[in-house]
């Protein structure tokens, strides 16, 4: 299939909170089609119902095509609800590591997963922020990661402003990655954040604890897609260059403006670099 691109449902979230389904209907009006999910809740369950949501994206034209979900290890769960949703992906979106153990230990849980979802039929990802580029022992944590995890079972959906934000290219780790990296997130970064490499904020040899992480989050280093800094149109050519990649989707972390002004500026830009 040639690339496209869609939308991360966290980018919405609030406005999700409030009217869900009103929601989903502005987001086919703005023009998006190809949606992936966010549940960080999923020991509570999985909501909105799978047959009601397939339902109501069929007939906006939409369809849910990726989810990220955590707990990742309901496995029963999310295999039928990703069944019932038409989705042949799930990705876990977060993970924080103290030392290479930790990380060599984590990479035996994400070869468990990925075994599991794909006897379902569902390829596994794991999503990075900036800390999977720290380095133990001289190597990114997300080299390791690559190292002692089974490409067949394990992909890499690559966040590319996380990326940078660890002080890495995501151009040049796109081609790294190759075909092990069929799905991208994208958002946009702007001048105000200084110093890009979070890594320089926060102390190479840091504990990057989830508590750490949230602390060093600013609104005002997120803007929408083509609005900010980052090289997107080279990451968009990069990306088709690969072959590899099915999906690029906007994701919104923060944003000062109302979420669906957000992703509609978004959508708009991401369109005309798609265009050219």
């Amino acid at each position: 299939m040639s690339l496209q691109f869609g939308l991360q449902l966290y980018s919405v979230r609030d406005e999700l909170k409030k009217d869900y389904w009103g929601t989903l209907e502005k987001l086919a009006a703005i023009g998006y089609k190809n949606l992936e999910i966010a549940n960080h809740n999923a020991e509570e369950g999985l909501e909105p119902d799978a047959t009601e949501l397939r339902k109501r994206l069929d007939a906006l034209g939409m369809k849910v095509v990726s989810t990220h979900i955590d707990p990742i290890d309901r496995y029963e769960d999310i295999i039928a609800y990703n069944k019932e949703l038409g989705s042949s992906a799930v990705a876990l979106g977060i993970a924080f590591f103290k030392n290479k153990q930790e990380v060599l230990d984590m990479c035996k849980q994400f070869n468990r997963h990925g075994e599991v979802y794909k006897k379902a039929g569902i390829d596994f990802y794991y999503h990075n922020h900036f800390q999977e580029f720290q380095k133990f022992d001289g190597q990114y944590i997300m080299d390791i990661i690559l190292e002692n995890t089974d490409k067949d079972l394990v992909k890499v959906e690559l966040d590319t402003y996380w990326t940078v934000r660890g002080g890495v290219d995501p151009i040049a780790y796109l081609h790294k990655l190759g075909d092990r990296c069929d799905l991208v997130h994208q958002k946009d970064l702007t001048a105000a954040a200084q110093p890009v490499n979070l890594l320089e904020v926060v102390g190479e040899d840091a504990d990057i604890t989830f508590e750490r992480f949230i602390g060093v989050l600013q609104e005002d280093h997120f803007s929408e897609v083509g609005e900010g800094t980052l090289d997107i149109a080279g990451i968009i050519n990069a990306v088709k260059e690969i072959g590899a990649a099915k999906y690029i989707f906007v994701e919104q972390d923060m944003t000062a403006r109302n979420q669906l002004e957000s992703v509609e500026i978004s959508y708009r830009n991401i369109s005309k670099l798609f265009a050219n």
